[in-house]
C-alpha cells in the first residue's frame, strides 16, 4: 500500500500522506516522499502542496521502527530524515503544508519547513515533543524551525515542547491561517497557490538557494560530525 500519493493539475503539484493512521515516517515513508518530490520537479511544478489525511498531518518518525535499530542504523534513518526535511525546506518551488490534523514531531517539522502553512481547526496537536521523550534537537530542526516560529516562542515551542492547538499556533504566528473544514482549507490553499504562481520561478529559486543553502550545508556538516560515533 503507497503510503503517499502523488498528483499534478495545472502546475500545482500536490503530495497527499496517507497511511491510514498517523503518517508515520520510517523507511517506505522517505522513500516515497523522495520519488514524489523528484516527480514534482521533474514535471515542472510550479507550486506544491503538501497534506494529510483527515485527522493526522504527521505524528512524525515511527518510533516502533526507532526501537529495532542498530547504532549505524539510526544514523542512517537520522541523515536521511533530515536531508529530506531539509530538501523541502530548500525546494525551488513554492510549497505549501496543508495540516488536517495533528502535526506532532517530525510532522510539524515538515510544515515547518514548507514556505507557508494553513491548519484545520478542532483538537488538534501543533508540537515539537522531542525534549518530553528524550531527544536531543539537531542543529537542523532549529534552523528549519526558527524559518517559521517567531523568536519570541521558540524556547516554548523547541525546548519547553509546548503543545498548541491550531488558533494557539495562528496567535504565535507559527501558522498564516486556520480553516474549520476541509473545504475552507482547500478553499485558503487555492487562494495562496493562485497567488504564488505570479511569482518567477526562476528568481524565486535563486533566491531561496541563496536564502538558505549556506546553512543547509552548516547543518548538516554538524549532523554527519554528531553521527560520526556511531557504529
Amino acid at each position: 500500500m503507497e503510503k503517499i500519493n502523488y498528483s499534478l493539475k495545472e502546475g500545482i503539484a500536490q503530495i497527499t500522506m496517507d497511511d491510514g493512521k498517523a503518517n508515520s515516517m520510517n523507511w517506505i515513508f522517505f522513500e516515497e516522499m523522495g520519488k514524489s518530490l523528484d516527480q514534482a520537479e521533474n514535471d515542472g511544478a510550479k507550486v506544491l502542496v503538501i497534506k494529510g489525511r483527515p485527522g493526522f498531518f504527521s505524528g512524525g518518525l515511527d518510533l516502533k521502527l526507532l526501537t529495532t535499530l542498530s547504532a549505524s542504523e539510526m544514523g542512517d534513518l537520522a541523515t536521511t530524515f533530515a536531508r529530506t526535511m531539509l530538501r523541502v525546506f530548500s525546494f525551488p518551488v513554492p510549497t505549501i503544508a496543508a495540516s488536517t490534523g495533528h502535526a506532532v514531531a517530525g510532522g510539524a517539522m515538515l510544515a515547518f519547513a514548507c514556505d507557508r502553512r494553513f491548519a484545520i481547526d478542532g483538537p488538534y496537536r501543533i508540537q515539537m515533543n522531542e525534549t518530553l521523550i528524550g531527544i536531543n534537537l539537531p542543529h537542523w530542526m532549529f534552523l528549519i524551525a526558527s524559518s517559521a516560529i517567531p523568536s519570541r516562542w521558540r524556547n516554548q515551542a523547541l525546548l519547553h515542547a509546548r503543545a498548541y492547538n491550531p488558533n494557539e499556533a495562528l496567535e504565535r504566528g507559527i501558522l498564516d491561517a486556520v480553516a474549520k473544514d476541509t473545504d475552507s482549507l482547500a478553499e485558503q490553499v487555492k487562494i495562496v497557490t493562485e497567488e504564488l504562481l505570479s511569482l518567477n520561478l526562476p528568481a524565486y529559486a535563486g533566491s531561496k538557494k541563496n536564502f538558505r543553502q549556506s546553512e543547509i550545508e552548516h547543518v548538516l556538516d554538524l549532523l554527519k560530525k554528531d553521527l560520526s560515533g556511531l557504529s
